[in-house]
């Protein structure tokens, strides 16, 4: 710990992220002084005392090995009240016999993942943290960073108002459509799939049995994902649906009957009739990744760092395990009584994450490539594929390892 510094680490976001980095660090080094800055209000009277599941609340997919890191944080007991586990996960080819089951109980697992509203985790992770040493600057944001020879001069902003904090370090954990990772000059690579993923909650007429559906059609994959809801626990669904942009444009001005029966068409029956369609929203789909997410004194994380296709929902899963590794490099410069912000350091965190991010960015964009060919070749491929996957324990235990989020763990620090 540098007492030349007024903070050790500033963490610019207080979003998933960048709270969860900050329980991470606050849980394995409560020695170092972490700072949060964030642009929303936080105080322990605005958090509400209980907590009831919204129908049109946006949520995670939160892998089997995300849950082993929130057990390790401590989290995970007060987590579990509103997340719906994933007992069972369908993929399927629209129009062809192909497809590929995967069931928690061949795995002696509870689960093969969750599903959680990201306003309940968030407020899990903030009375967490609100019983550690983390300081908070809120309302307030970074808006900008100088180096210094022995770290980093952070600007902070709020309304009129500027001051300045000098920390070992700056961990960038605004999001994927960060200002501030723009502002530093970081070069992010971007690739656009030319679609857009509506994201709503809908409901069924039978139960979806704690499954979840992966279906990949000639006009892009759609997930639907079992989200308890406090009215429906069994009929609700969390649908992720790529379309492209004139297809979203139109679906949008139907009324809810009309998406319901759009739906239907493409999704097919297993979940009975489509009876209710949530408030929608929706993003454009882009790849994007930076070589380079670390500087002498700086770091991104998260989607700061790399932001994915949602068909294998590991977003989110990836981010974490890369919060992790992190957490086990600043351990290990503590111990060895080297700067947190030195090149050195954030180098060796950047490769150790850098083959996870590679590695997961290629297995969701070859499911991409792989089922957005419409030659009949490639469809009897896809169909011997998914049908081998089926049969196959070798190949079925890798893919379901992957889905799991099991392939690159990170040891607890």
């Amino acid at each position: 710990m540098n007492t030349t510094h007024d903070t050790d680490l500033v963490i610019a976001g207080g979003g998933l992220a960048g709270a969860t980095l900050a329980l991470a660090l606050a849980r394995t080094l409560p020695e170092l002084r972490v700072t949060v800055v964030e642009s929303f209000p936080l105080s322990s009277d605005a958090l509400p005392t209980s907590y009831q599941p919204s129908y049109d609340a946006r949520s995670t997919a939160l892998a089997w090995g995300s849950r082993l890191i929130f057990e390790e944080l401590g989290l995970w007991q007060r987590m579990a009240e509103h997340a719906t586990p994933i007992r069972h996960i369908h993929v399927s080819d629209r129009g062809h016999f192909g497809a590929t089951r995967l069931h928690a109980e061949d795995h002696q697992q509870d689960a093969l993942g969750y599903v959680a509203d990201n306003r309940w985790m968030g407020l899990c992770l903030m009375r967490e943290l609100l019983e550690t040493n983390v300081r908070w600057e809120a309302p307030a944001a970074v808006t900008n960073m100088e180096p210094l020879v022995d770290g980093v001069k952070v600007s902070l902003g709020e309304g009129d108002e500027s001051r300045s904090l000098t920390a070992q370090c700056l961990v960038v954990a605004d999001g994927g459509r960060s200002g501030l990772r723009e502002k530093l000059g970081f070069r992010v690579n971007e690739r656009a799939y030319g679609q857009q993923a509506l994201i709503a909650n809908v409901s069924t007429a039978d139960s979806h049995q704690n499954t979840a559906y992966e279906r990949f059609t000639d006009a892009g994959p759609m997930a639907l994902l079992p989200h308890s809801d406090a009215d429906a626990p069994e009929t609700t669904s969390s649908l992720v649906w790529t379309l492209d942009d004139h297809t979203l444009e139109d679906l949008l001005a139907q009324d809810e009957a009309e998406k319901c029966r759009r739906l239907q068409a493409r999704f097919g029956w297993r979940l009975g009739r489509f009876t209710r369609f949530g408030e929608c929203s929706h993003y454009q789909l882009t790849l994007q990744t930076v070589d380079e997410s670390v500087r002498p004194g700086v770091v991104l994380v998260g989607n700061a760092a790399h932001t994915l296709h949602p068909v294998a929902g590991q977003g989110f899963n990836l981010a974490l395990r890369g919060l992790m590794a992190l957490v086990e490099q600043f351990k290990l410069a503590v111990a060895d009584n080297q700067p947190l912000g030195s090149l050195s350091v954030l180098n060796q965190y950047q490769a150790k994450h850098r083959q996870d991010w590679q590695q997961t960015v290629q297995f969701s964009d070859s499911l991409i490539e792989i089922f957005g060919q419409s030659m009949p070749a490639m469809a009897a491929a896809r169909d011997i594929g998914l049908t081998g996957l089926d049969v196959l324990p070798g190949a079925k235990r890798w893919f379901a390892r992957r889905a799991m989020g099991l392939n690159a763990r990170v040891r607890k620090p």
